[in-house]
């Protein structure tokens, strides 16, 4: 047994008294605290800002493209793709993320579009399978038709995700947003709204990635 006069050990000598470890504990967990409010509060100003910027309308409707793109999801999309190719918006009309199995004249059907009308100037895109995947299924067709600028067709609030991924996989091709509103996102007050506020906090958070992915160059 050790006498309670024995000289401490090394180990021992060098030990911060518990006052001083407990008080140290604390300044971390401060500071951690402190951390995780400034990231909560940029993440809400963020938030506000990505819902504030979701487009309420298409941009420069009229302007004409080499091509117009769809992403599939969204029976309007497919719609207003149909409208804007009959409307000579575009010289084909580019549908991205279809259904193996699925044709051009089950869409146009789907629709209520004329086969006879478009069904030369319709091409379906198989191989994509998220947002990721439409850019770079896009990327190919559009590098294939000699093309250098296209109409972007998707929902409103999934317009800037699809900015992000499309202006990184096609960076010298002109891309002119066109979102859909869809019936059942309501802007106007969205967090009063369970559905819409759920959807546009699952957006921004997928946006976040993707835009964060891209800058560190992941």
């Amino acid at each position: 047994m050790t006498p309670p006069w024995a000289p401490l050990s090394q180990a021992e000598a060098a030990a911060p008294p518990p006052a001083a470890a407990g008080a140290r504990l604390w300044q971390r967990l401060r500071r951690l605290t402190s951390l995780g409010a400034a990231l909560g509060v940029l993440w809400v100003g963020g938030l506000l800002t990505f819902a504030a910027n979701i487009p309420r309308a298409p941009e420069d409707a009229t302007a004409a493209t080499d091509a117009i793109v769809v992403l599939t999801g969204g029976s309007e999309r497919l719609e207003t793709g149909f409208d804007l190719l009959a409307a000579g918006r575009g010289r084909k009309l580019f549908i991205s993320g279809v259904y193996r199995g699925v044709d051009v004249r089950a869409l146009l059907r789907m629709s209520q579009a004329t086969p006879a009308a478009l069904e030369c100037c319709v091409v379906l895109g198989y191989s994509a399978d998220d947002t990721v995947g439409n850019a770079a299924e896009t990327a190919r067709w559009m590098q294939a038709e000699g093309y250098h600028s296209l109409r972007l067709v998707t929902a409103n609030y999934h317009m800037p995700r699809s900015l992000v991924e499309f202006r990184h996989a096609l960076p010298d091709v002109r891309i002119v947003p066109h979102a859909v509103q869809p019936p059942n996102v309501r802007l106007d007050g969205w967090w009063h709204w369970r559905g819409t506020a759920g959807l546009i906090v699952s957006e921004y958070d997928k946006y976040l990635v993707a835009f964060l992915r891209h800058a560190l160059g992941l």
